[in-house]
Order: structure tokens, then sequence, then C-alpha cells
């Protein structure tokens, strides 16, 4: 009897590493680079869409991070070539210019693509705006500010449930030692937002979380933590409520994340695999692709960037229809680079 229950245990974990092998083998399929030293000098924080011509990417440029001068631009991707970078909105205030901050691209409707962003002198003190879109990214709408305490996707895309609430992941940082994250819900196509509260001791901060679904229906949140590990929460309950966070086994130092889940239900995640530093760039210098089937389970299937120093940071990933997987991160601050993806059998 023993021998048999061994046995099928053995079978047991023989299958769940099978599933957990299945189709993680990816090859690159193009690099690319988006930049323009004629019109900013550093850029940051990209996100990326499909779009019916192609591919649409937004970041945050200017002189440096903070500086007033600090627009948005977008950048198409079209007739297989990177476009030249459109200036598509600052941060003026009446006749004070204030930086700009941390674009995230969403399609809310099926003609429609929104741009939200954040205005202020720093994450301390900034707000949220968006513009929205009805052909594609070519032109945007007047900017408009979120409501009071609603601000927006604070980096990571949000997702639509299929009941269709949609769950934007956001967080605040309201001084240099209390960071905090919640969801903003909302159950009318993104008119108006609920703010929740993802739980989290104080001495842990966490912010910027990226979401993946289920099967179950289950919800998780990815954070980025000053815990050297990657934390995360769950809800059970389409957002309207979530747990503790803990922490994974994923090494992070500090520094933007992002997930997707897959046509497959698979997951992949993008993150720098290496413990924070002294300083706000430590640990930015690999960049690694992993894939999980159950969200618990994660392992390391590529390495992005693996250099001796560097800034390869703030990743944004996508799956398009035709299956392809897009990255998009930031480039030692001069480049946003584009990374195609095919799964290889």
């Amino acid at each position: 009897m023993k021998r048999s229950i061994l046995a099928l245990n053995f079978l047991f974990l023989l299958i769940a590493s099978c599933r957990q092998s299945k189709n993680i083998n990816y090859t690159i399929v193009s690099e690319s680079y988006i930049s323009d030293s004629t019109q900013y000098a550093q850029c940051h924080a990209s996100t990326i869409i499909e779009t019916n011509n192609g591919l649409l990417v937004s970041f945050f440029a200017g002189p440096y991070e903070r500086h007033p001068g600090v627009s948005i631009y977008t950048a198409a991707f079209e007739r297989e070539q990177w476009q030249k970078p459109q200036k598509v909105t600052d941060g003026k205030v009446n006749t004070t210019l204030f930086p700009t901050w941390n674009p995230v691209l969403f399609r809310s409707a099926k003609n429609q693509i929104d741009l939200f962003y954040k205005v202020g002198p720093s994450p301390n003190d900034w707000w949220g705006m968006v513009m929205h879109s009805t052909d594609e990214g070519k032109t945007w709408s007047t900017p408009e500010k979120l409501a009071d305490g609603i601000f927006g996707p604070i980096r990571n895309k949000p997702i639509q449930l299929a009941s269709g609430i949609i769950l934007s992941p956001s967080s605040t940082e309201e001084s240099h030692e209390l960071w905090k994250s919640h969801i903003e819900r909302s159950t009318d196509g993104g008119q108006t937002w609920t703010k929740i509260a993802i739980p989290s001791p104080d001495s842990v901060k966490v912010i910027q979380p990226t979401l993946l679904v289920y099967p179950d229906e289950s919800i998780q949140a990815l954070l980025r933590s000053n815990q050297n590990v990657v934390m995360q929460s769950w809800s059970y309950d389409e957002g309207k409520t979530w747990s503790e966070v803990q922490p994974t086994t994923i090494p992070h130092p500090n520094s933007g994340i992002d997930a997707i889940t897959l046509q497959s239900g698979e997951k992949l995640l993008v993150n720098n695999p290496l413990p924070g530093g002294d300083s706000w760039e430590a640990g930015r210098n690999k960049l690694d692709l992993y894939y999980s089937a159950d969200g618990k389970s994660w392992q390391t299937i590529m390495h992005l960037e693996d250099e001796a120093e560097g800034e390869f940071s703030y990743p944004c990933i996508i799956q398009t229809t035709d299956g392809l997987i897009h990255i998009s991160y930031t480039y030692n601050r001069r480049k946003i680079k584009h990374v195609v993806l095919s799964a290889s059998n």
C-alpha cells in the first residue's frame, strides 16, 4: 500500500512538473529602440498597447525625471518600424509647469484608448490625469483630472474581468517611509471608481501592483516592494477585498515589474532579479522573464538583460492577438527598448 501511495504521489508530482514546463520556451523575434535625442535627453516608464494599425507606446521624457519640462510622448509602430515620438501633453496648470509621470495605455472600450498619467512635483503629491483617443492614438482629447483620491493605474495596465468590471492597480507614496497599494474598481466602464485598499503593514513598502486572473476567478496582485522580494495579495470576489500582502520567492530590488495572463491562461512576469542596494538604481542592471502556471511557483525562462552595470527597468508586457509577446522597458534612460518574443514548441 505504501509503495502504491508513493507511486501515486510521484505521478502527481510528475504531472504537475510537466504542466509547469509546458510551452515555456521563447525565442526573440526582434529587438528595436525608440529614441529621439533632439526632443529629450532622458526617457522612462513605457507602456505598450496593440492598435488596429500595429502598436502604440507611451513614456515620459525630458531633461531628467522630476524636471518641470518632462512631458508625455507616444510612438507608433506602423509599416514595420517605429515612427517619430510625438509629444502629446505636458504638466502645465495655468501658468505653472509640473513634471509628468508614468503613462498607462488601456483600451476601455472597443474604439477608445485611454492614456492615464500623473502630474505633480513628486510621487508624494502628484494627481491623476486621463486623455482619450478614438483614432488609435493619432489624436487625443483634452486632458481631464481624475476625481480627488483617484490616481488611475499608477504604472501598470488595468484589467477588465469577464463581468465587465475594470480593476486599476494603483498606489500612493505619502512619504519616503509610507508606501501603500490599492485597487481602483469601476463597474460602469471607467466612468467612476471606488478605491479599495490592499492591506499591508506600514513597515512594508508596496507600490505599483500588476494583476493576474485565474480560472477560478481569483485575482493575484504582484507588487513592487522594499522587501528584496516581490510581494503578493489575492482577491476572490472580483476585487472587492484583498488579502494582506505576503512575500513570494521572487528576488526583487524595489523596481518596476509587470505581468500578463497569456491566451493559454499561463503567466509571464518581467522583473529585475536582484536584491536592492544603497542607491535607487541598484539591481536594475539585470532583467529577467519568469513563467508560472499557477502564480505560486515561478521560474526564470529568459535573461532579457544581464550586464555588470546599467539600468534596464520599468517593463511593460503584453500579448498581441497573433500570440506574440511584446515587452518594452527603459534602456539606460536614453531609449525605450522593444523586444518581441515567440513561443517555441
